[in-house]
């Protein structure tokens, strides 16, 4: 059986998917880009300021299925620029225990949705 996950701390979504689905106790997280969930505008002033907002997107998606960074067992990162991999993996590592670390690919793609630079999804375990 499966429960959408929604919250108004996070963008909404802009078709037709959800925040995420939790399927018994394993999260499955939507891609999250830096739209600023009060306004709905991008925030793209600098890629570390881009980041941060996707993963506090991302942070209040997991808080609304009562989990935290410490539940994510594995995350993809899709950007547009592998030139920008290391400004975006500081910031993504700030939220994470290097040590609990979950797991992750980094993909450089042609487009993200809206043209941003960066998009995270996540999987998470109760």
């Amino acid at each position: 059986m499966k429960k959408i996950i929604t919250t108004t701390k996070a963008p909404a979504p802009i078709g037709p998917y959800n925040q995420a689905v939790l399927s018994g106790n394993t999260l499955y997280t939507s891609g999250q880009i830096a739209l600023d969930p009060n306004t709905g505008e991008l925030i793209l002033d600098s890629i570390e300021i881009e980041t941060k907002q996707v993963m506090e997107n991302m942070k209040e998606v997991l808080a609304a299925a009562k989990m935290t960074f410490e539940n994510v067992v594995k995350t993809s990162i899709f950007i547009s620029d592998m030139n920008q991999f290391a400004d975006i993996n500081k910031v993504y590592g700030s939220y994470f225990n290097e040590e609990t670390a979950p797991a992750r690919e980094t993909v450089e793609v042609a487009n993200l949705p809206k043209f941003v630079n960066v998009e995270i999804s996540m999987i998470a375990i109760k």
